[in-house]
């Protein structure tokens, strides 16, 4: 057995890879064994896969074919392995990636360490400010579904030249998937959802990235979302067309026709971001469909109907709001932000106002904020024409401060802190 797999296969970077898939918990695939359960599973049966995988007898088990509907329509397929499997994926990602990583281009972020779609956003502004401001946004077609098996087992053989892990990696991509109890065979394609299929889309990638550094152009990749960026109209469509030509000769891949395009930046989404020109140049800012989508969670967590503690609403929306807030950082975007937490407000409002649910209650719950009798008795008035008593003097002495000791985060505060 090569050294390569020993590696892979040594309590230490077992232990880790097991801690890893413990810790992020995650659905159970066909086996129907959870992150709950494993310990117990493992303690029976890792000699035995061991021994399997050692004598290349090892059949990793068919993913669980789960569909996510995308928010423009359609669906995006996830493959979700056994536990078992994934902590098997996650323990040959972590050998796989020191030995791959020096040859990956500096101009691909996507599920790298110490890399981030932020910072691919800020290399695609510094071209955008360098005067490259025509964009070819190139779509591959359902990538991770279309990934030739072939070639890209040739391409992890190159870099990792090793038979024994290359095997299972082969095992792993051909392990088949159950759609709706139903088994299909999986001959072209890797799993979106397994641990190892973000790497296998970096090596695959990575001979785009060489191709274009050859021709010198100025592109950032993430995963499959890749952009480059030319100094004129006409070098843009020319690039498209031939780069377009090359992934599907060279790589095998299908680039998608109608969502491949030449575009401006202020007309470009990339990796959540729109752009604008201000007077000191180009900039990023949450894109419009970011926006919607970050104001449709939060509405979701503050139904009126949605009966939780109080404790409970805000510990999620704080968790929504940090995450968004922290991704977007770089972005610029405090008067949308402003608009947001007011709008929240109200809708935290109303929830409380619900929960107060008698006259007498809603009267005290005023007239302890401070508002004076007349004001308590006109919101009281409205009884539960939630929009209507949003709107009066009387509830808006539930403040931002209220909130705010009650534990709220705001929107712009945390931005700007």
């Amino acid at each position: 057995m090569t050294q390569l797999l020993e590696e892979i296969l040594s309590r230490e970077n077992m232990q880790l890879a097991y801690k890893k898939v413990k810790a992020k918990k995650g659905a159970s695939g066909i086996d129907g064994i959870t992150t709950e359960e494993i310990d117990e599973y493992l303690r029976e049966n890792w000699v035995e896969i061991r021994e399997k995988i050692r004598r290349r007898k090892y059949k990793p088990k068919p993913v669980k074919r789960v569909e996510i509907p995308k928010p423009n329509g359609g669906v995006r397929n996830l493959g979700i392995p056994t536990v078992v499997d994934r902590i098997m994926e996650q323990a040959m990602m972590q050998k796989l990636t020191p030995i791959v990583e020096p040859h990956f281009s500096e101009y691909s972020y996507g599920f790298r360490p110490g890399r981030s779609a932020q910072q691919a956003v800020i290399k695609l502004l510094e071209y955008l400010n360098d005067g490259y401001t025509y964009i070819v946004d190139i779509d591959l077609e359902k990538f991770f579904d279309n990934v030739p098996q072939d070639k890209l087992m040739t391409l992890v053989h190159n870099l990792i030249n090793d038979p024994d892990t290359e095997s299972l990696i082969r095992k792993y991509l051909n392990a088949g998937v159950m759609i709706r109890g139903r088994y299909e065979e999986t001959n072209k394609g890797t799993p979106q959802g397994g641990n190892l299929s973000p790497l296998l889309s970096n090596i695959m990638l990575n001979e785009l990235d060489k191709e274009l550094e050859a021709r010198k152009l100025h592109f950032v990749r993430y995963a499959d979302d890749c952009v480059i960026a030319v100094g004129s109209s006409a070098a843009a469509n020319r690039v498209m067309h031939t780069i377009t030509k090359w992934i599907e000769k060279k790589l095998g891949l299908k680039v998608n026709a109608e969502k491949t395009k030449v575009t401006k930046p202020s007309k470009l989404k990339y990796l959540g971001f729109g752009f604008w020109k201000s007077s000191e140049g180009w900039k990023a800012r949450p894109h419009g469909d970011s926006i919607t989508k970050f104001k449709r969670k939060l509405k979701q967590l503050t139904k009126r109907n949605w009966s939780v503690s109080m404790d409970y609403r805000i510990e999620r929306l704080n968790q929504v709001i940090r995450g968004w807030i922290n991704y977007f950082r770089i972005g610029s975007m405090k008067k949308v932000l402003a608009r947001i937490d007011e709008h929240l407000r109200t809708r935290m409002r109303i929830v409380i106002w619900k929960q107060w649910k008698k006259s007498s209650k809603r009267y005290w719950g005023l007239r302890k904020l401070g508002a004076p009798e007349w004001m308590a008795k006109q919101s009281v008035g409205f009884g539960d024409h939630y929009q209507a008593v949003a709107k009066t003097t009387g509830l808006h002495m539930i403040s931002k401060e209220i909130l705010a000791r009650r534990g709220l985060l705001s929107c712009v505060d945390y931005y700007l802190n």
